[in-house]
């Protein structure tokens, strides 16, 4: 049976999208939780308080019925869940939730504390081992505190580099919406070691995961990809610095001359400005900022942060902990929901190709049999 998301009035993200379900074969979407103490648990359990919701995937949140009570009660939900031990006894059609722990954890909307950090990183720990297990087939994630996520079982500065260590392939930071997608040569590095960490290597293996993602996950068969210079106006021929120069147009013109739609460095100041971004189907900034400030200017509310390049697939909204609402009942979900759908179709997009990709290998060696 075919579901298009535009008839229940999701078309923001979702307008050319169409999930396609048979019978007992959702989609299982794992969601991690993130710090109790933000707005993570709001936004998924709004996302799922519309029933039509289910007619898309089975969704299963890692937490505690304890905990997801407690949430509801404080901010006024009332939704029916179903617990499980463990994801793999999740039922289609209810909002399933995987006790984790045991223990009610302290609550504290709008704290960072340590508290918090530990039930995260617990929550996001059995949702990556589900993941990897295929127990689900895809993960959304909600936000995490990156300071009280640190201790000696986790160290590192968020999301990106636990899954990165966690799955198969080499990860990339995609901020992603239908019509604009900004992926990142350096995430979480500091502006000081930016231009240190970017080599000819580095540029090269990002533009080939981004190609790839765009190809196999967003069904676009040749990509056409513009990079961001390092330095104000990519230089200025050296007068502002060297490294657009000697590291990003040698690479760039290699790789054009392999074949590969890619072009640059642009000058960062102008290039959303001018709306040369509306020309490439994905834009790789040099450095977080010069991606995300844009991004999120663009297409705050409607963004999703995709990691590109590995073996599952995990989204998240565009947004961090807001702790300045959190339990008042007020957070905005559209960003988790974009992330959701974005997820789905990923998921299915993916699937589709890597059908395809066996039937032409399969056509492939029928043909050198003959």
């Amino acid at each position: 049976m075919s579901f298009n998301l535009s008839n229940f009035g999701y078309s923001k993200l979702s307008t050319k999208v169409q999930i396609i379900m048979e019978e007992n074969s959702k989609i299982r979407l794992g969601i991690s939780i993130g710090d109790l103490n933000g707005i993570g648990c709001e936004v998924a359990l709004k996302t799922f308080e519309d029933s039509r919701m289910l007619d898309f995937c089975t969704p299963i949140i890692f937490a505690s019925n304890k905990t997801i009570s407690y949430q509801m009660k404080e901010l006024g939900l009332n939704i029916v869940f179903n617990g499980v031990p463990d994801a793999s006894k999740a039922i289609d059609n209810k909002i399933n939730i995987v006790n984790v722990w045991k223990e009610i954890p302290k609550i504290e909307f709008g704290q960072s504390t340590e508290e918090g950090g530990a039930y995260a990183i617990k929550s996001l720990k059995a949702a990556v081992e589900a993941l990897k297990k295929g127990d689900i087939d895809v993960l959304v994630t909600a936000p995490i505190n990156k300071n009280n996520i640190q201790s000696d079982e986790f160290k590192f500065p968020g999301h990106t580099d636990y899954l990165a260590q966690e799955l198969q392939g080499e990860s990339l930071m995609f901020m992603v919406t239908d019509t604009l997608k900004i992926g990142l040569l350096t995430d979480h590095v500091a502006v000081k070691d930016v231009s240190a960490a970017i080599i000819p290597r580095l540029i090269r293996d990002k533009i080939n995961i981004i190609e790839k993602s765009l190809m196999m996950d967003f069904g676009i068969r040749k990509p056409k990809i513009a990079l961001l210079g390092i330095n104000p106006h990519s230089g200025d021929n050296g007068v502002i610095g060297k490294e657009d120069d000697e590291i990003m147009k040698p690479v760039i013109r290699e790789m054009a001359n392999m074949g590969h739609l890619v072009y640059g460095p642009y000058s960062a100041d102008s290039f959303f400005g001018s709306d040369g971004y509306k020309k490439f189907d994905a834009i790789l900034a040099a450095y977080h900022d010069q991606g995300l400030i844009p991004f999120k200017t663009i297409s705050f509310g409607q963004g999703v942060n995709f990691t590109a390049g590995l073996d599952k697939v995990r989204t998240s909204p565009d947004h961090g902990t807001a702790y300045e609402i959190a339990g008042k009942g007020v957070a905005d979900e559209s960003s988790f929901k974009e992330a959701v759908f974005m997820a789905l179709k990923i998921f299915k997009n993916r699937t589709e190709y890597q059908e395809l990709t066996k039937d032409v290998l399969k056509k492939q060696r029928l043909k050198r049999e003959r």
